[in-house]
């Protein structure tokens, strides 16, 4: 295909790229170098047939002129990484200083804002990421043996996590799981303690998010899995049988690694959605026991008296180099394995 030719087909997309992903990309990272202006107050007297009293109010006026000479805010350079909403450095340092034990420095150091939303996405995406993957792979291999009439239906009823939005399903599941709810009230009843709810308790909390993430990640896993298996040679299949393997063997040493490429797509496109999880937690409204990176900037744009912007984009800047950090491997073994082919 000549270069020409080939630079016109691509040039749609790569004008889209540019668009929509790297300038807003370089906007956020931009926006996180600025905070939000401080309030001009000024004082004025208030004066009743009672006597005259002084208020203190912000000045509107030059707000809105610090606005206009100064959209962005006011130029703070790293100051929205290192707070104590983001690395904290000043706060971890203090931590440290106390010379306390290290399970006491881990508690103080994840009760941080970033660190404890931290934590709880890097248990998310590696938790729900590989089960997911196996309880898809699960339902393929087992919908691939069923007869004709039962694969429609099944298929269907596998695939309606997907079709339910992640938010409306997250908020059902919420009110099921209220202490009037049925897996609420059965709870209650299993464990013996009237007292036990989803808010109440940390453990639970993250366990539901878990499991939830698991039921709605499982279906894609499924699809791509279920389509890898039409494309599994028969006629390998075949000879592995007549030599005796049996279904575990031919699944193990034909099947899986048939699969392993797509294996791996899933992997990267999983990893990157579970990453930013966000829906869990406002529709359970856990956030008091479990918070996201994805959660932090909402909380910054909407969860305050004023939008903080500059704190929401440099949130977004360490979720972008989060996700960078976490594809690495994959894509550094992707890579590799490119080029072994190649040669």
């Amino acid at each position: 295909m000549p270069h020409r030719i080939f630079f016109m087909f691509i040039f749609p997309s790569i004008l889209a790229m540019v668009l929509f992903i790297s300038l807003p990309i370089v906007s956020v990272v931009v926006q996180s170098l600025f905070v939000q202006h401080e309030a001009v107050l000024i004082t004025v007297e208030n004066c009743t047939p009672f006597g005259c009293e002084s208020q203190t109010r912000v000045d509107t006026e030059a707000m809105e002129r610090l606005r206009e000479e100064q959209p962005l805010g006011r130029f703070a350079g790293f100051a929205n990484y290192v707070n104590r909403n983001h690395l904290a450095i000043d706060e971890i340092g203090a931590i440290l200083a106390d010379n306390q034990g290290f399970g006491d420095v881990l508690s103080r150091v994840f009760n941080l804002p970033l660190y404890k939303a931290l934590s709880f996405t890097l248990v998310y995406c590696f938790l729900v990421t590989p089960l997911a993957m196996a309880l898809g792979f699960a339902i393929a291999l087992a919908v691939n043996t069923l007869p004709g009439l039962l694969k429609g239906p099944t298929i269907f009823v596998s695939i309606l996590p997907m079709i339910i939005t992640p938010l409306i399903g997250s908020l059902i599941l919420a009110w099921m799981f209220n202490p009037s709810g049925i897996l609420g009230a059965s709870l209650q009843s299993l464990t013996g303690d009237p007292t036990l709810s989803l808010r109440a308790s940390p453990t639970l909390t993250w366990i539901v998010l878990l499991l939830y993430g698991i039921w709605t990640n499982g279906p894609f896993s499924f699809v791509v899995f279920y389509a890898g298996l039409q494309t599994v040679p028969q006629d390998t299949v075949e000879s592995a049988r007549i030599d005796g393997a049996s279904r575990w063997e031919v699944i193990r040493h034909v099947v899986i690694p048939h699969l392993a490429p797509l294996a791996t797509f899933v992997a990267l496109v999983q990893l990157m959605d579970n990453f930013r999880v966000f829906e869990p937690i406002v529709g359970f409204s856990a956030e008091a026991n479990a918070t996201s990176l994805s959660w932090l900037v909402f909380n910054d744009l909407v969860g305050q008296d004023s939008q903080l912007f500059g704190s929401a984009a440099a949130t977004s800047v360490v979720t972008i180099v989060g996700v960078l950090i976490l594809l690495a491997p994959v894509l550094r073994r992707t890579w590799r394995e490119f080029n072994r082919k190649a040669v």
